[in-house]
């Protein structure tokens, strides 16, 4: 690369040995690319439209290519170069988490402190079933039988009584409600019951 560089400038490559003897110079020769190519450190204002970047790209899930992708298109866009790889990361996991916790606040917002009640009474031991009625649900039988068709009935019968409005979906992005359900049904009881009470009731 230093011999294909040297080509084109017309030097020889054997003087970039020399090159970094003086600090100062590789500070002086990026500012000045940095002014030829318009470009600029990226400033708090920068990163800030950056952070917002993440969160809308979060808003559909967790995956980190579209949120870096949306990270580093931002800064680009505001002519900003690109900080550190660490950087990007940190910006991309305050997307992500303030982006988690604006869905799980939408999806918990128009239900009564009561009915949050109940529901974090489904991750407490049932002494009629001998387990928490979060494992009994989640335990549902696929095998076909008269005595498993009744066990799924129970259980439809039981989140009936719940009362919990279909839609609120709707309000999720779709991305990020499977990302839900997928953390959900990994879940066990106990470590359900170890998390904050909005991210208990998805």
């Amino acid at each position: 690369m230093i011999t294909y560089l040297a080509d084109q400038l017309g030097i020889d490559a054997r003087l970039y040995a020399f090159y970094a003897h003086r600090v100062q110079t590789r500070f002086d020769h990026s500012r000045s690319l940095m002014a030829y190519l318009g470009l600029r450190t990226a400033s708090r204002d920068d990163r800030r439209a950056a952070l917002v970047a993440a969160i809308d790209a979060a808003a559909n899930g967790d995956h980190g290519l579209p949120i870096a992708t949306a990270v580093i298109a931002e800064l680009r866009k505001r002519n900003a170069l690109l900080p550190s790889l660490h950087s990007i990361e940190k910006i991309g996991l305050g997307g992500r988490a303030i982006a988690r916790r604006r869905a799980e606040k939408e999806l918990i917002e128009g239900i009564s402190p009561d009915r949050l009640a109940s529901l974090d009474k489904l991750l407490e031991v049932d002494p009629a079933l001998g387990q928490t009625r979060f494992h009994w649900l989640r335990s549902a039988p696929e095998a076909p039988g008269a005595s498993n068709l009744v066990g799924l009935t129970e259980r439809i019968a039981f989140l009936r009584k719940l009362e919990i409005d279909a839609k609120l979906q709707v309000c999720i992005p779709s991305g990020r409600w499977d990302q839900m359900i997928r953390e959900g049904n990994a879940t066990p009881a106990w470590l359900a019951n170890d998390f904050n009470a909005s991210r208990r009731s998805r």
